[in-house]
């Protein structure tokens, strides 16, 4: 059975392997292995999530983590980014457990989060263009297309806008 719960020190390197790991299957656009570490290397290491585990505020309300027999299968975060506006910021799953409502918990924790601390009426979240695991998943959850970003930088790329009433 899956427990979604608040993450701690001890999920530190598996939420680190699971969105490292995440991340590297969203992408599809071109780009360079060094690119594809510079990423990791700055949101997935080991400090940062060490540090951000122990954060829990507007701006980062921390880690949620699914865990079967303890062991995380899932994790996500976001934040407020305006007085009733939250953010999703991110959300990886082990790839081999899609499809089992796993995700579905991970954002239902990170919104209620939003909700019912800060008072959250809509949530953002950003996804690559051509995103055929995330765009779906958002969409069935009542994000609509809002707009698109173009990102600049070592490997650039377009970003999709979807935001919902929450």
């Amino acid at each position: 059975m899956i427990q979604v719960v608040k993450a701690n020190k001890t999920h530190v390197e598996a939420i680190a392997k699971v969105c490292s790991k995440g991340w590297q299957s969203t992408i599809n656009f071109p780009h360079t292995q060094e690119y594809i570490e510079q990423v990791i290397q700055e949101f997935y290491n080991h400090e940062r999530i060490k540090k951000e585990v122990s954060t829990s505020n507007r701006e980062w309300g921390g880690y949620y983590v699914a865990l079967e027999d303890g062991e995380v299968v899932g994790a996500a975060g976001g934040g407020m980014t305006e007085e009733d506006v939250g953010e999703l910021y991110v959300i990886y799953l082990d790839s081999n457990r899609r499809n089992e409502g796993i995700g579905t918990k991970l954002l239902e924790a990170v919104t209620m989060q939003q909700k019912e601390l800060f008072g959250a009426k809509k949530q953002w979240v950003s996804v690559i263009k051509g995103n055929k695991l995330g765009i779906p998943f958002y969409e069935a959850k009542g994000f609509t297309f809002q707009h698109e970003v173009v990102e600049n930088g070592m490997s650039p790329y377009i970003k999709c806008r979807y935001s919902r009433e929450i």
